[in-house]
């Protein structure tokens, strides 16, 4: 490789991980991946193991400080932070998942036999995965933000979605990127490692054509609501009503639909203090129209004093899921004391809610059974396949609105894209502010709403069946 310093590999590899950051949604480049991670590699050879990592560093925090700005609109606008205080944790929290960069730099160098230097080829992208992993999964309930694997759903490599998951086609991504920099090398067999990238990448083209699962039925006509209520204004209790009325008279012009999904927490307000004079006279029309309405709301224990992010199905059939995988730092505070002393210091105020029971029973709606997901549940692969050869669909409620005109609804739906890929379903997605859709059981868009209209997307699914590779495998 050139001769530079470390100032210019540190620069090098900030720029990288801005690049990489433009491989995914809204920008989407997916090329650029591969590309970013080839020049990330290229900076762990041939250097220390404290030097890999402050290369990594830089990698990571050219990703995070663009990819989550969003932090600062979550934190500032919505949270009621000033503008010091929300500069301060978005840089903190750009700067803590961008340590697993670094982390996966040391280990490639460290981890590395003198002897067997060229192994440093597939030994890099298993590291990276790895990390990949670990700050997606586990960590403070995991963080899955930028995975390769999500910049690939409209690539050749979209074919390996179905059969390896997430983490498993981001490792055929990395592998890509460290065959690309093997090239450019002394390596010999050169022509082998350009045959394999070519067969890997036409190998996922043609199983792209493969349909893994099936449908199970007629169709089905569904409409999704969008409120478009702003976060500073939803809770507001002289908002409440207007906001009950828009939902009901909209759900009340689409009664010929069989499903009517709406946003996560569209109700502004607790279970109980809606029940009679709300939600049961909206169960009963639902019933005469043969409808089912997919409410989310907060539900409070009267008891207990527990407080849970909710959807319920109303209808012929009735039921509540109770979120499972809640937000840090949103819906409950980690690493207690110490984060809720800062929080408070800070006067940032936050939600603590109780995670529901991890094997809940699927919901019916339409008279199928759907797997159901709150927010960034559908961010984690894992959570989808509880019950999934059992479902029908895939429904997701989420509420973009903590985030503003940002970036952060469009890569957020580029993640529910592969949630529907991953298991052979079709995702009905309703959203508050925006991108409410329709996503195919192939991860392609069939429809979706523009951000900040109040308005209903109205289309037509099919219930599936059968199982794909992953989820036969993973679940």
């Amino acid at each position: 490789m050139p001769p530079f310093s470390n100032l210019h590999w540190n620069g090098l590899t900030l720029s990288a991980g801005l690049l990489f950051t433009l491989a995914f949604a809204p920008f989407d480049y997916p090329y650029l991946a591969p590309i970013a991670l080839s020049l990330l590699f290229a900076a762990w050879q041939n250097t220390s193991a404290k030097q890999a990592a402050l290369r990594g560093y830089c990698f990571g925090l050219g990703c995070f400080g663009l990819g989550i700005s969003w932090v600062y609109i979550s934190i500032h606008d919505f949270g009621g932070a000033n503008s010091l205080a929300a500069s301060l944790m978005t840089l903190l929290c750009a700067g803590f998942w961008g340590s697993f960069s670094a982390i996966a730099g040391y280990l490639c160098v460290k981890l590395q036999s003198p002897k067997a230097v060229n192994s440093s080829y597939l030994v890099m992208p298993v590291i990276w995965v790895g990390v990949e992993y670990l700050r997606g999964e586990l960590v403070l309930n995991g963080f899955p933000w930028f995975q390769a694997a999500y910049s690939q759903l409209d690539t050749p490599l979209a074919g390996y979605i179905p059969i390896l998951g997430a983490h498993g086609t981001s490792l055929i991504v990395a592998l890509t990127a460290s065959g690309c920099l093997a090239l450019l090398s002394k390596l010999q067999y050169k022509a082998i490692i350009a045959g394999l990238l070519i067969s890997v990448w036409a190998l996922g083209g043609y199983l792209t054509t493969i349909e893994w699962t099936h449908e199970n039925g007629a169709p089905i006509q569904v409409s999704l609501l969008q409120g478009n209520i702003t976060q500073d204004q939803k809770w507001r209790p002289e908002n409440k009503l207007k906001t009950l009325q828009w939902y009901q008279a909209m759900t009340e012009a689409h009664w010929d639909s069989a499903l009517i999904v709406w946003p996560e927490t569209a109700v502004p307000a607790y279970l109980a203090d809606v029940q009679d004079n709300f939600i049961k006279p909206l169960n009963q029309a639902a019933i005469q129209h043969h409808s089912t309405v997919v409410v989310s709301l907060p539900i409070k224990n009267a008891d207990t004093k527990e407080r849970f992010n909710a959807v319920m199905t109303l209808g012929d059939t009735t039921g509540i899921y109770k979120k499972r995988h809640l937000l840090p730092f949103g819906e409950y505070l980690p690493l207690q004391p110490l984060s809720g002393f800062i929080l408070d210091s800070l006067d940032i105020m936050l939600g603590q809610f109780t995670a529901g029971a991890k094997d809940q029973a699927l919901l019916i709606g339409a008279g199928y059974p759907f797997s159901t997901s709150i927010c960034y549940e559908d961010a984690f692969g894992a959570l989808g396949l509880v019950n999934i050869e059992a479902a029908a669909f895939l429904i997701n409620v989420t509420n973009d609105g903590w985030f503003g005109d940002s970036i952060e609804p469009a890569q957020h739906l580029q993640m529910a894209r592969m949630r529907a890929l991953e298991t052979g379903r079709y995702l009905l997605r309703a959203t508050n502010t925006g991108i409410t859709a329709i996503i195919n059981p192939k991860g392609l868009l069939l429809s979706q709403l523009p951000q900040f209209e109040a308005t209903v997307l109205t289309g037509t699914i099919r219930p599936m069946t059968g199982l794909t590779p992953y989820a036969r495998l993973a679940k």
